[in-house]
């Protein structure tokens, strides 16, 4: 009986110092997250007075093919645009449509 003892009071004791060993290693530091920046994408910007309806249409977001001819057509009717405004007086044209693609338009 005494050899069993001796068996537990050793395996008790080798089982706990391994727990407190492990329990006593240091946390590994969190290493630093490195981000890198971005480089900014340059915007294309559409002349109201020079696009053709394709290129409307191709590069704007949310004027599609009839909404592009509607843009030209206002040109040839009324003459140049002279401001970015100026586009919503295109019928179909709105004050949402305008601003997700005011910085991409210009009047030379």
């Amino acid at each position: 009986m005494s050899k069993l003892r001796l068996s537990s009071l050793l395996f008790a004791l080798l089982s706990g110092f391994s727990v407190t060993t492990m329990a006593a290693e240091a946390p590994a530091a969190p290493q630093p997250v490195v981000v890198q920046a971005q480089a900014a994408v340059p915007v294309t910007r559409i002349d109201l007075n020079s696009a053709d309806a394709q290129t409307l249409a191709r590069e704007l977001n949310g004027i599609g093919e009839a909404k592009a001819r509607a843009i030209v057509e206002y040109r040839d009717a009324k003459g140049p645009f002279t401001s970015v405004d100026e586009l919503l007086e295109v019928k179909g044209i709105g004050a949402a449509t305008l601003e997700k693609n005011r910085e991409r338009l210009s009047v030379n």
